[in-house]
């Protein structure tokens, strides 16, 4: 079932995947996958993957075949979790003519903390493992570069604040996580009219966004510990 989040932007949640559309594209920062750094996107999608995954093509081979498969045109920024689609949780709040949407999907498989000991010794290697706590930020406001990267310092804060307050632990150093191995992030601008400068603690659109962050990555890994098969 395909659900308008707000104007222009579309979402599909299925058991393998989530695909948020755009019929105009948006500027989207993140660190996914398959066209991560700064674009212009017309689909932002979560695919479902195994844990090790098997295929002797690159995780960007895989997401960009996904795509086309699926017949999604257009410039497609991809991200993959080993996380069960279950664990999907949304939150929509708006608030003086603009609308914020957190999008989270959760798997706990390999907590860590920020500086623990890495297991790739090689500067340039690429983790094979994939758990993951992968999220999705739109807005209908217009972004600036500034805010874009702030709202990823709130995200993460926000993220971490989630992990310690359910009081994740990395099997590493034995202390608070702040994170899995394997997280991504995005963030989704919008087409205004509204334009956002800041979004920091100290201003409201940090405020409601990093209480939404924090809430719906709560609600998410709680679905994960939960239903976590045991070992």
């Amino acid at each position: 079932m395909t659900t308008t989040l707000t104007k222009h932007v579309s979402l599909t949640h299925t058991q393998s995947h989530i695909h948020v559309e755009f019929s105009i594209p948006h500027q989207v920062m993140s660190s996914a996958v398959l066209n991560g750094g700064l674009v212009y996107a017309d689909h932002l999608v979560n695919i479902k993957v195994p844990k090790c995954l098997t295929s002797p093509s690159s995780p960007q081979l895989t997401l960009a075949k996904y795509c086309e498969d699926a017949n999604w045109h257009g410039n497609s920024v991809g991200m993959m979790t080993a996380a069960s689609m279950d664990s999907f949780r949304m939150a929509k709040e708006s608030a003086q003519n603009i609308d914020i949407i957190v999008l989270v999907t959760s798997g706990l498989s390999n907590p860590r903390r920020v500086g623990d000991r890495a297991e790739h010794r090689i500067m340039a290697a690429e983790s094979e493992e994939i758990g993951t706590i992968n999220i999705i930020i739109i807005t209908s406001a217009i972004l600036t570069g500034a805010a874009m990267v702030e709202a990823l310092l709130i995200v993460t804060e926000a993220k971490t604040t989630a992990l310690q307050d359910a009081g994740i632990i990395s099997p590493v150093s034995n202390k608070i996580a702040t994170g899995t191995g394997t997280d991504s992030v995005a963030v989704v601008s919008g087409h205004g009219p509204e334009e956002v400068n800041y979004c920091g603690k100290h201003v409201l659109f940090g405020e409601i966004l990093g209480r939404m962050v924090t809430d719906t990555v709560a609600s998410s890994i709680a679905w994960d510990i939960t239903n976590r098969p045991l070992s």
